[in-house]
């Protein structure tokens, strides 16, 4: 592996897009460090410090995707989680909007098409969590209520206060602008999907100072335990990730002019973590209903439904909790991959250019074979997800501490990273083997 890393930066244009994406990650780390205008950052640190430097409730999940970045009202602080909602929202009314449909059928043409309705919708959903970011900032329940004598937005300071927020808003949003820019100069000039690469960099740059806050409170013995229980996960998910069911089709022999096609044999990968990391998204934005709804009771006075919804559906270490959060993972598993694959579709384009699956009639006996091949390993595929995204739970209870809300090492972060990394490492071993080097996976 490391002569393949060599030969890759041996090669000219393939040492340019390395680089190239490495200088895009420093800007990108570099503007979830500036400050944006209004903000008090000496308040902003006495808040982290007062809350043990983490958050809870509805914004671990932004906070985790921007690297951090959101508790620290930077630029970036938004990161690049308004495009995965949009994205989401697009690829989800793909199949209820029939022109949606019929431009993702039309190719190139019609995908660029989508692209742009999907940087439009970012910006929208951009101005929209900017201000609510904005407004909890201010009135304190970004950072748990634990700043209330330090403004992270201070007030009279000459300045027309809805003028600083306007600016502060815009200036969220036009970072939520840029970054979206810069993942897609990744994917047109550098090494992999550059929204995903940048999911990546926020993740790992969080890993070193979550481990170093274990090693800090737990000692030595609880900080090397976690790591090597974090090989072992990300072990396993590489192995599962790298799974899937391979379905032979044979193409039959066709005679177009005077040109002989088809006679090939290939297959269709089903893989069996189909639905990719999506439904650990919506589970979790589902659990953070209730802690949303919090926010609307009287925090002096709590009654005791909002009792009970705190300590089952908002505490993390929670049974109830943990049950709920496993369920919704797999129910949105068979949700997903019930929209994002047809096997009507699939079955229909296979006939149509004479394919068929070996033993099976072409048309809805090959539709109805695909569907229960696809319901078969779609359930370990869901409980593989459930599993790996309430480990952190479990971290918690094993801890025995409330601080590690963000905790990296598990979930939505181990899947993301592994997932990354494998996709890209397989676009640079694919460009070293057209120049006849060896990959970094042989």
């Amino acid at each position: 592996m490391l002569s393949a890393f060599l030969s890759a930066f041996r090669t000219p244009d393939l040492r340019k897009k390395l680089l190239f994406t490495v200088g895009i990650i420093a800007i990108y780390r570099l503007g979830a460090t500036l400050p944006s205008p209004g903000v008090s950052y000496g308040n902003v640190q006495r808040c982290l410090d007062a809350m043990e430097g983490g958050s809870t409730g509805v914004l671990n999940l932004i906070n985790l995707f921007s690297g951090g970045a959101l508790l620290q009202l930077s630029v970036f602080a938004l990161g690049i989680m308004p495009y995965i909602t949009a994205s989401i929202i697009l690829q989800l009314l793909t199949v209820v909007i029939p022109r949606l449909e019929q431009l993702r059928k039309e190719g190139q043409a019609g995908q660029a098409k989508i692209t742009q309705y999907t940087r439009y919708l970012t910006l929208g959903l951009g101005v929209l969590q900017a201000s609510a970011f904005v407004a909890l900032a201010r009135s304190g329940q970004l950072f748990n209520n634990q700043c209330d004598q330090w403004p992270v937005i201070p007030e009279g300071l000459g300045i027309p206060d809805w003028l600083t927020l306007t600016v502060l808003v815009m200036t969220m949003t036009a970072g939520t602008g840029v970054v979206m820019w810069l993942g897609e100069l990744i994917t047109d000039r550098g090494v992999g999907n550059g929204m995903s690469v940048l999911i990546f960099t926020s993740i790992a740059a969080r890993l070193p100072s979550e481990g170093w806050q274990i090693k800090q409170t737990q000692g030595w013995g609880k900080f090397f335990l976690v790591i090597a229980l974090v090989l072992v996960v990300i072990t396993a998910v590489t192995f599962i990730e790298q799974a899937q069911r391979r379905i032979p089709v044979q193409y039959a022999k066709r005679m177009i002019g005077r040109r002989m096609y088809g006679g090939t044999s290939t297959y269709i990968p089903l893989k069996v973590n189909q639905a990719g990391v999506i439904p650990v998204i919506f589970g979790s934005s589902l659990l953070y209903l209730p802690q949303l709804a919090l926010q609307f009771f009287d925090q002096t006075n709590p009654g005791q439904t909002q009792a009970w919804i705190q300590n089952n559906l908002v505490d993390p270490t929670s049974p109830i909790y943990i049950s709920v959060y496993f369920l919704l993972i797999i129910f949105f598993t068979y949700f997903y991959v019930s929209i994002t694959f047809n096997p009507t579709e699939v079955a229909d384009n296979m006939k149509k250019y004479g394919g068929f699956v070996p033993g099976i009639r072409p048309g809805k006996p090959t539709a109805d074979y695909l569907d229960f091949i696809l319901s078969r390993i779609t359930l370990p595929g869901a409980l593989y997800l459930a599993i790996i995204s309430i480990l952190p739970n479990f971290f918690f209870i094993w801890l025995d501490s409330e601080q590690y809300v963000n905790f990296p090492f598990g979930g939505t972060a181990v899947l993301i990273m592994v997932g990354v990394g494998l996709e890209t490492v397989k676009q640079i071993e694919s460009q070293l083997m057209q120049r006849n080097y060896e990959g970094f996976l042989r």
